[in-house]
């Protein structure tokens, strides 16, 4: 699997908060945007599969 860049313009007051919820955990701004990214996609993914599942059970 390759990697891809992504260049986002965000406002300042944006990046400051993230900068500042990045430095709490001791990470780069960089690095907290794609963790979050990576964690609302497997949320995303999970609550699919769990979807998924309810139908074929009939639960929904």
């Amino acid at each position: 699997m390759g990697s891809t860049v992504l260049s986002l313009r965000i406002d300042g007051e944006l990046h400051d908060r993230l900068r500042d919820h990045a430095a709490k955990r001791g990470m780069s701004v960089q690095d907290y945007v794609v963790r979050t990214l990576i964690r609302d996609d497997f949320d995303e993914r999970f609550k699919t599969a769990v979807d998924e599942t309810e139908k074929f059970y009939g639960l929904t």
